[in-house]
């Protein structure tokens, strides 16, 4: 046993050895990018596409099951793929230029974006929509730390709040086709299936009777 497992230790001894050489830091780093993307996508998706598809799918165990999976593995891809590309692409435009300038993120980030979530589908609508609101708030305090608008003398998100929701219910009333489908599934639990009950037991307990009686 002991001679069996010398070569190994061997093995993991070279492997830790070449991990440190800051020569191969930038590839290693594409790897590890790679790896943390489809992990990080996992762990993201799972939990959401459990919670959305037994809430509002329709289908059998094994249906249900088989949708769970292939957002989770498209979320994991896409994020593992984008990590790799931007990383990539940060690596060989430093190399290139001899040193990093902020437009090589943003020009690696639009080549990834284009490349990677380009299609739309529902898991590149919901990545991207999450980003945009993100970026929308964190350009607005960039505005305001950069002096190009003025620091608001009260907290503007209570007006923010009420823009949102009266938006959103009034797209929903009126044109919810417009809306993502994730989102008019939690319109309708929310404010329409609210509006139907036949007894106590879908009033309180289920939201809708499962069977006629």
């Amino acid at each position: 046993m002991a001679g069996g497992a010398d070569p190994l230790r061997a093995l993991l001894r070279a492997a830790n050895a070449l991990l440190q050489q800051r020569r191969y830091h930038a590839a290693l780093a594409i790897i590890k990018g790679f790896r943390n993307g489809a992990v990080y996508g996992a762990k993201i998706r799972a939990p959401h596409a459990l919670v959305m598809t037994f809430l509002f799918k329709s289908g059998s165990w094994r249906e249900k099951l088989k949708s769970i999976a292939q957002a989770t593995y498209t979320h994991s891809r896409n994020l593992a793929y984008f990590v790799f590309t931007y990383k990539g692409l940060m690596a060989a435009q430093a190399r290139l230029q001899g040193k990093k300038i902020p437009f090589h993120s943003f020009f690696a980030a639009c080549i990834g974006g284009w490349l990677v979530f380009g299609e739309n589908n529902p898991i590149n609508s919901q990545i991207i929509m999450y980003l945009l609101s993100r970026i929308l708030f964190a350009l607005a305090r960039l505005a305001v730390q950069k002096g190009s608008i003025p620091q608001p003398r009260q907290d503007p998100f209570p007006l923010l709040a009420a823009l949102v929701w009266g938006t959103v219910l009034w797209l929903f009333e009126y044109h919810p086709e417009t809306l993502q489908p994730s989102l008019q599934s939690s319109m309708t639990y929310l404010y329409e299936d609210s509006e139907v009950w036949h007894d106590l037991s879908d009033f309180l307990i289920y939201n809708k009777r499962t069977h006629s009686k």
